[in-house]
């Protein structure tokens, strides 16, 4: 129940890839309406000209594998704003929905009697393969897609079950999947090992580095050269892993130029 008659609004808006030009133009309305922007690290700089003279832009961090802000913190900021009756935007890197927190950010402001509305946006791991020319899916290669994070949540609070990286390979074998690994690179030693029990090493593999951007990097690798085509390329975080038979052709190309292709 809202008990603050003052109150202002929240949206959570998808700054996409990275590439200021894939905003949505629901995205730039929202943003221009903010008078108060709370923005993770791998939102483009370029993506804040949209806002408002005057609007008070906080970086809260969020970056995988490096100190970030709280999300508890985070999210009582994003109250407290709102309460305060300001006009709130969450601005995230790709889209709030697909590992960016955002069904955990909905549910507290929820719980605070905070309406929500939610802006997408384009994710990496659609934009990573586009960035290479190939599909996530494909009549002739793959009928589906699994999006997936390589870097579950710890702690008490995780599942009890870690992800069964064997299984998900199994799958992508049998039912002609594309799978795209967030967060992956510093586990990629472990995700390899384990989808090589139900996929074959040579199964061709994308890592993107950097999707959309002007510094973009990947490489096109095999399953059984991943982890050493990652260090070879000197790949890091933030990176998508792209495994399916929707990338042959350009593993093909990647071939004969010899193990691995590493681009820009």
């Amino acid at each position: 129940m809202n008990n603050h008659p003052f109150q202002g609004r929240c949206t959570l808006v998808g700054a996409g890839p990275g590439d200021p030009e894939l905003l949505t133009l629901k995205a730039v309305k929202a943003i221009q309406a903010a008078t108060v922007l709370f923005v993770d690290d791998l939102v483009n700089e370029a993506v804040l000209g949209h806002a408002r003279s005057g609007a008070r832009i906080v970086h809260v961090g969020k970056r995988g594998g490096c100190k970030s802000t709280p999300q508890s913190f985070i999210e009582k900021l994003m109250i407290t704003a709102v309460r305060e009756g300001e006009t709130v935007v969450r601005l995230k890197g790709g889209d709030p929905f697909i590992f960016g927190r955002g069904g955990e950010e909905v549910e507290h402001l929820r719980e605070a009697g905070i309406e929500v509305a939610v802006v997408n946006g384009i994710t990496a791991g659609l934009a990573a393969v586009t960035a290479l020319g190939v599909p996530l899916t494909h009549r002739d290669h793959a009928q589906g897609v699994v999006f997936v994070t390589g870097h579950a949540k710890t702690g008490a609070a995780a599942a009890s079950d870690p992800t069964d990286w064997r299984a998900l390979g199994a799958a992508v074998h049998h039912a002609r999947l594309t799978l795209v690994i967030y967060m992956g690179v510093a586990g990629a030693a472990h995700i390899q090992r384990e989808l090589l029990h139900g996929l074959p090493a040579s199964t061709p593999v994308a890592v993107v580095q950097h999707a959309s951007l002007p510094h973009q990097r990947h490489a096109v690798t095999t399953l059984g050269r991943l982890q050493q085509d990652i260090a070879d390329a000197r790949l890091a975080s933030p990176a998508v892993i792209v495994v399916g038979d929707v990338l042959r052709g350009i593993a093909a190309a990647a071939a004969t130029e010899g193990a691995g292709h590493f681009g820009t």
